[in-house]
C-alpha cells in the first residue's frame, strides 16, 4: 500500500509540473500564434491534453486520500478548491476563444490580452498551492 502512496506523490508532483508546463506553453502559442484560426486549430487539439493533465493531478490526489484514508484537512480542501478553480478558468478561456469574431478586427486581440490574464492567474494559483504545500 505504500508503494502506491509513494508513487501517487511522484505521480501527483509530475502532474502539477505538466499542468505548469501547459499553461506555459498556452501563453507560448497565445503571444506566438497571430492568425485566429490558427489558434482556434491548435487549440482544438491543446485543449483535451491540458484537461487530461489537470484530471492527472486530481486523479492522483484522489488516490492518495484514499490509500492513507486521508480526513479532509484545510490542504486536501485548497487543492480541492484549486483544482475546481483551474477547471472554471479553463472553461472560461475556452468560452471566450468561441465567443470571438473572425470579421472584427480587435475580436482576437481583446481575446489574447483576457486569455493571457487567465493564463498568469492559473500560474499564480499553481504556484502559491504548491509552495504552499512544500513549505
Amino acid at each position: 500500500m505504500n508503494e502506491m502512496y509513494d508513487m501517487s506523490i511522484v505521480t501527483h508532483n509530475w502532474g502539477v509540473m505538466l499542468v505548469l508546463g501547459i499553461i506555459f506553453i498556452n501563453i507560448f502559442m497565445l503571444l506566438s500564434i497571430q492568425n485566429l484560426a490558427k489558434y482556434r486549430r491548435a487549440m482544438l487539439l491543446f485543449t483535451p491534453i491540458a484537461a487530461t493533465a489537470i484530471g492527472m493531478v486530481i486523479f492522483t490526489g484522489v488516490v492518495m486520500m484514499a490509500a492513507k484514508h486521508l480526513d479532509f484537512t484545510i490542504e486536501n480542501i485548497a487543492m480541492i478548491i484549486f483544482a475546481l478553480t483551474l477547471i472554471y478558468l479553463e472553461r472560461k478561456r475556452a468560452k471566450a476563444l468561441r465567443g470571438t469574431s473572425q470579421k472584427e478586427i480587435d475580436s482576437f486581440k481583446n481575446f489574447k490580452s483576457y486569455a493571457l490574464n487567465i493564463l498568469l492567474i492559473e500560474i499564480f494559483v499553481t504556484l502559491s498551492i504548491s509552495t504552499w504545500m512544500w513549505i
